[in-house]
């Protein structure tokens, strides 16, 4: 058996296509991360308090921050 004629300018120009609308779901994609990860950084909350051994931390409940053991 041989292989069949095989024309790549022809084979080039019908593939065109679907590889430029590829190219343009993966640039979307990249896209839509980059700016979801954006909004995630911009809207975290900025505390960086540093809280002391054995106090309280104030939020939606208070809990006792326990202090580690001495020896």
């Amino acid at each position: 058996m041989s292989p069949p004629d095989t024309d790549l300018k022809k084979q080039e120009r019908r593939h065109m296509g679907p590889l430029i609308g590829i190219a343009l779901v993966v640039i979307f994609g990249i896209g839509i991360i980059v700016y979801w990860t954006g909004e995630e950084v911009a809207t975290a909350p900025e505390d960086n308090s540093v809280v002391e051994e054995g106090a309280t931390v104030e939020g939606e409940g208070t809990a006792e921050v326990p202090v580690a053991p001495t020896e």
